[in-house]
This record gives structure tokens, sequence and C-alpha cells, in this order.
């Protein structure tokens, strides 16, 4: 009798406690995890990150961020392509190394070309702020960030799990972040579009210090639809 009385109490403490712990609170304990200093809105640096994908070559980046700059540059190699997109505040400046695409285009199309490429600089300076900011850049002006949080096992570990939207004018997809319910450190997160079977979840493993921040050093990427493997994402200070 002893013994079940026992087991009860447990079950109900982690109900109860699945239940007391809101959205926000678990956002700024796995902030105080990962950014413990609040370097996040100061952040200036370079890191590296080599991308492993099915059947091709690997893709070598070298990225900076300056944050209070205003400052993005990424320089991606794959084979013998170098490309480099760069933004300084507004001013955008890219190139190709590898390739003579100005010799082969006309000016008008060179012209699109180049505005295209601006284009793709701000999408990069996007993604790569946005998952190398997370979760500090949950904390961004237009998120949302859901009050309930479930406890959910994913890959046979339990989570805490945060629920994330956004207003239809900035993104579409309802987000999912999983976060170890004793230390709030960030192990997945996932992504959906129109269906459950839509979008992908990212694994993470493993840290590596920039700056003071604690950020994956893996990112292992998956369709949601079949388990389908599309790349890791090897994060690295050094080249």
């Amino acid at each position: 009798m002893k013994k079940q009385i026992l087991l009860l109490f447990i079950l109900c403490s982690l109900t109860n406690f699945s239940q007391e712990i809101i959205g926000e609170q678990l956002l700024n304990r796995a902030i105080k995890f990962h950014d413990p200093n609040n370097n996040w809105s100061t952040f200036s640096g370079t890191f590296y990150v080599t991308m492993e994908t099915p059947n091709k070559s690997d893709r070598e980046s070298k990225i900076t961020i300056k944050l209070p700059n205003e400052y993005f540059r990424i320089r991606a190699k794959r084979d013998s392509i170098s490309t480099i997109y760069e933004l300084n505040k507004s001013k955008c400046s890219t190139s190709t190394i590898g390739l003579q695409f100005k010799k082969e285009l006309a000016e008008k199309e060179w012209k699109k070309k180049i505005e295209e490429d601006c284009k793709k600089a701000n999408l990069y300076k996007n993604y790569y702020t946005y998952l190398y900011g997370l979760p500090m850049k949950l904390k961004d002006e237009g998120t949302i960030i859901h009050k309930k949080v479930e406890r959910k096992k994913f890959k046979e570990k339990e989570y805490l799990v945060l629920k994330v939207t956004y207003p239809k004018e900035i993104g579409k997809d309802t987000w999912y972040f999983y976060f170890d319910p004793t230390t709030y450190a960030m192990e997945v997160y996932q992504f959906f579009k129109d269906t459950k079977e839509s979008g992908e979840y990212i694994l993470l493993s493993g840290l590596e210090i920039i700056n003071g921040i604690k950020m994956p050093k893996n990112r292992a990427w998956y369709y949601n639809k079949d388990d389908g493997y599309l790349g890791t994402d090897f994060l690295s200070t050094k080249k």
C-alpha cells in the first residue's frame, strides 16, 4: 500500500510540474542555460559550419556575425566554387569565385543576378542568426510563446516542449522546441507547415561555447514524414 501511495505521489508530482511551468518560464530557463551572461544581444564573432549532405560534397562555411554593427558575412565553399555574401547594415555585396558569370551574362541579366544575390544574403543572415541564436531569438518581437508546456517523449527521451508560432506576415510554420527537463538544454526542435507530415525535425548534440554562449555543436536534419535524413551541420570555432 505504501509503495502504491509513493508511486501515485511521484506521478502527481511530475504531472503538476509540467502544468506549473509556463512557456515564458521554460524559455527563460533555457536561455539561462545557453546564454547565462546575456551575451547574445552583443554577439560579435566568427565560426565555421561544415554541412554534410547525402550524395554531395561537403559545404564549408565561414560565418561572421556582429550584431551591434549590423554586420553579417558568409563565405561558403563547395568543391571549387566559393561564394561570399556580405551585409553591412543596408549595404550588400556578393561575389562568386570559380565562375565567370559576368562575362557570360548581359548587363541587364547581371544586375538581376546581383539583386537576387542580395536577397540570398539577407536569407542567409536571417537563417544563421536565427539557428545559432536559439533559444535567445525566441525573445524577438513578433514571436508568440504559447503558455502551455507539454511533457513529451521523443526518440525515447522525455522533454519539456515549448510551442512557438508567428504572425502570418512573419511565418506560417508551427515550431516545437524540446528541452531537457533537468538542465533546460535545447536538444530538439521541429517545425510543421500545413500538415503533421510536413516540415522537419532537427536533433542537436554536443555543445560549442562561443563568446560565452553554449551553441549546439551538431544539427542533424530529418523529414517529419518518413524520418528521411537530410544532412548534418557541424559547428566549430576553428577551420
